[in-house]
């Protein structure tokens, strides 16, 4: 016969503690974190290239982006009265 309780020397340290509930919602968030990352960079070799990208094509865009009339760099129409 097997001896399943720790005070007739069979295996004691078996049993399994769960951890509190901070630490246990702590780990998941950082599981869940770590699986977003993983499948947003999905089949990339390298994730900061993308990043730097991205916001180089962001920084294109506001270039683009006409000033609004009358603020700096003027762009728009001047009056003269002479």
């Amino acid at each position: 016969m097997g001896m399943c309780l720790p005070c007739l020397g069979g295996p004691g340290n078996d049993l399994s503690t769960t951890p509190d509930r901070e630490t246990r919602r702590r780990e998941l968030a950082e599981a869940a974190e770590k699986r977003q990352k993983e499948t947003t960079y999905r089949g990339v070799k390298n994730p900061q290239a993308v990043e730097r990208n991205k916001k180089n094509k962001e920084m294109e865009k506001q270039e683009m982006r006409p000033s609004p009339p009358g603020g700096e760099g003027g762009g728009g129409l001047k009056w003269q009265v002479g």
